[in-house]
């Protein structure tokens, strides 16, 4: 007879899942466009297989689909562990589920067709972005409602972050939304020129900073120490590190917009609030690293944490680099070259993906009755592929990138351009095959985490099916 379950582990275990399921899909995609800059004729002269519609797919993937249900997973798994409850309004947990899913499956199925709104990160049109602020509305409520109903006095830190992250997605989808439909598949913002930039520089930037941060900071905050088995360093930094990230990053938007028709004052606050950031970023990193005092001997035996502590090193350098190429001298060079597209992989690959893996694998045996995953060795493996491709993806990027900055600007003694743009194409050629390669390491190192999370569920389910007939022998 099995014991009835304390917490509502089913829709964790059902967004566990879905989280390899997704990073497979997106990373395959990304690998599918990372060979189709090399090798054009890969889109074999099918519109729904150009770059131009694959690309937002492989971002909506990765970031929502992958990113959001490590989210959802650990999110719902932490938040009752840390308060000693089940999950409130069970049926609405379910319906985020479902919900999620089929939101992703209609990003899936329209933006191969075209159908988009054309902002970046949020391109999908008002039928899907109403849908997803009912699922985000559930969510707010599942999470904040179990939050409300905890059987202990104290919030773990992780949950600010988490609850920081909800809210404030939230706030930033519906405004950036905010459109005017003309038909059943499209529609126009309601706000007009520079200003619609700005908006949407506002949400797509702290996308990345709550999304992609805050919310994968509570991950850090419970999955760490609990790796570990120490407590988190210093948790008056983790307070600190709380409430100045989150009052900070608001402002570093208009970062995305230096050299363009946005105001120069609003560029310069970008700026400043961008070189703020290093202060809470760093200390968030600092404390995550340094809750591994007294257990660095771990390192060498364990895998999981070896992708926890690299990812806050990912997040560590990303961080740093992020402010130094808001200042307008270095975004002269860097904007609108592969340097950025080596920025966002650095922190998409090294610190989300691997820290989410890292809690995928920490998470699945505890979720399933195990004590560990099918094979320590794959996992080892894993963090190796993983880590190879992102370096060789990331420098490969960086790059080519200055190459490309530096040959734009480029002049002769007569004020005319030294390269043309096809010339400063074909010097970063090589570069690309190198990206592409560094995709595939990534990508082969998913398929790795799949198998391994299959034989570790169907390991544990198989010992729950004999349970049963074994007990009577060992009572």
């Amino acid at each position: 007879m099995q014991r009835a379950e304390t917490y509502n582990d089913t829709v964790v275990r059902q967004f566990a899942v879905m989280t390899v399921v997704w990073g497979i899909v997106g990373m395959l995609v990304g690998v599918l466009i990372a060979a189709q800059l090399l090798f054009p004729a890969l889109n074999f002269d099918i519109p729904w297989l150009t770059y131009s519609r694959l690309r937002p797919l492989h971002t909506n993937a990765v970031i929502f689909a992958f990113g959001g249900s490590a989210l959802f997973a650990s999110s719902y798994y932490v938040v009752q562990r840390t308060c000693h409850t089940r999950l409130f309004a069970a049926p609405l947990a379910t319906f985020t589920f479902w919900g999620w899913q089929l939101i992703i499956l209609a990003a899936a199925v329209t933006l191969p067709l075209g159908i988009t709104s054309g902002k970046e990160y949020a391109e999908l049109e008002w039928p899907i972005d109403l849908a997803i602020a009912v699922v985000w509305v559930a969510y707010a409520i599942v999470f904040l409602g179990t939050l409300a109903i905890r059987k202990v006095k104290h919030i773990y830190v992780a949950n600010w972050f988490f609850a920081a992250f909800i809210i404030t997605v939230a706030v930033l989808h519906i405004v950036n939304s905010a459109e005017i439909p003309v038909s059943m598949w499209k529609s126009y913002s309601v706000y007009p020129g520079v200003v619609d930039a700005m908006v949407q520089w506002w949400y797509g930037h702290n996308a990345v900073g709550f999304f992609l941060t805050a919310g994968f900071l509570g991950i850090m905050y419970y999955f760490v120490p609990k790796q570990a088995g120490r407590p988190v360093y210093s948790y008056r930094l983790s307070v600190v590190h709380f409430w100045a990230l989150i009052s900070i990053y608001m402002w570093a938007g208009p970062h995305h917009l230096i050299y363009t028709s946005l105001p120069d004052w609003a560029q310069s606050l970008g700026m400043v609030f961008s070189l703020m950031l290093i202060a809470p970023s760093w200390g968030g990193m600092i404390n995550g690293i340094m809750t591994l005092s007294g257990a660095w001997h771990k390192l060498r035996t364990d895998p999981i944490l070896k992708f926890l502590i690299v990812s806050l090193s990912f997040y560590g350098m990303s961080t740093f680099e992020g402010p130094m190429m808001s200042i307008k001298t270095v975004n002269a060079l860097s904007h609108y070259t592969d340097w950025t597209i080596g920025h966002v992989h650095s922190g998409a690959l090294g610190w989300v993906a691997m820290v989410s893996i890292g809690m995928l694998y920490a998470l699945i045996p505890r979720l399933w009755g195990r004590t560990e995953m099918y094979s320590t060795r794959l996992i080892d493996l894993h963090f190796w592929t993983t880590t190879i491709g992102i370096v060789l993806y990331v420098a490969a990027m960086w790059i080519a990138g200055v190459m490309q900055g530096l040959m734009w600007r480029a002049t002769n003694p007569d004020g005319t351009l030294t390269y043309t743009f096809v010339e400063s194409l074909k010097a970063t050629y090589p570069f690309y095959a190198v990206r592409l390669a560094g995709g595939v390491l990534v990508l082969g190192g998913m398929f790795l985490m799949a198998y391994n999370v299959w034989k570790t569920i169907t390991a544990a389910n198989a010992t729950t099916a004999e349970q049963p007939v074994l007990q009577p022998a060992h009572g």
